[in-house]
């Protein structure tokens, strides 16, 4: 039985992974298409950014699965929310996004998945997104200097979070909802009870 189990873990495993990938690519070609838009050279970006020139060219070329942190470097550096790069130009006409085709993203060094809620095709001036932090993970971005802060709101679904912004630091429950500047200083979102949590981001596109 043991054997069983562990080979249906292994293909769920797989299957996940496969479900996961493209938006690797996606990503990718957001980072790319978002540097060349601003006629930056890979050289230009590392600079602003603090990303190594070599680690943005495995990134476009999708040879290397970046961190969230590193993404929000890489975002501050182009003077855009980290939420643009998970945006699918493919689909922007659609004014509907189903559960069963979205494409959630995991970050390879906490293993919190990311899920964009808002359909590609919405001008809305925010975007809506899932959440998911296993337990005992923390997501820790850097202090950053951003050329256009934003504005978020985390809304707490499921499990409990500390939520810390330079000096500040909030503890949200089932239901909170904390209203939240992304300007430069360093925050991060921590989990540290036993079961997973789950919030809903609203972020400012505009």
């Amino acid at each position: 039985m043991s054997s069983i189990r562990d080979k249906i873990s292994i293909m769920k495993d797989a299957a996940e992974l496969l479900r996961l990938e493209p938006i690797t690519s996606r990503i990718a070609g957001r980072v790319r298409a978002l540097r060349i838009e601003r006629r930056l050279s890979l050289e230009d970006l590392a600079e602003r950014s603090g990303v190594s020139r070599s680690m943005l060219s495995l990134i476009e070329r999708e040879e290397s699965s970046p961190t969230a942190v590193v993404l929000d470097k890489i975002a501050a550096g182009l003077g855009v929310p980290l939420a643009l790069f998970f945006e699918d130009p493919a689909s922007r006409d659609e004014p509907l996004s189903r559960s069963s085709d979205r494409q959630p993203w995991r970050d390879p060094q906490t293993g919190y998945l990311r899920e964009v809620l808002s359909p590609s095709g919405s001008t809305a001036p925010f975007q809506l997104v899932l959440v998911t932090l296993p337990a005992g993970r923390t997501v820790q971005y850097e202090a950053t200097n951003r050329a256009r802060p934003y504005h978020q709101q985390i809304w707490v679904q499921e499990g409990r979070i500390e939520v810390s912004s330079g000096a500040d630091v909030y503890r949200l429950g089932q239901g909170d909802c904390l209203a939240l500047d992304v300007d430069g200083r360093p925050n991060s979102f921590s989990n540290s009870s036993r079961k997973r949590a789950r919030y809903v981001l609203v972020i400012a596109l505009k």
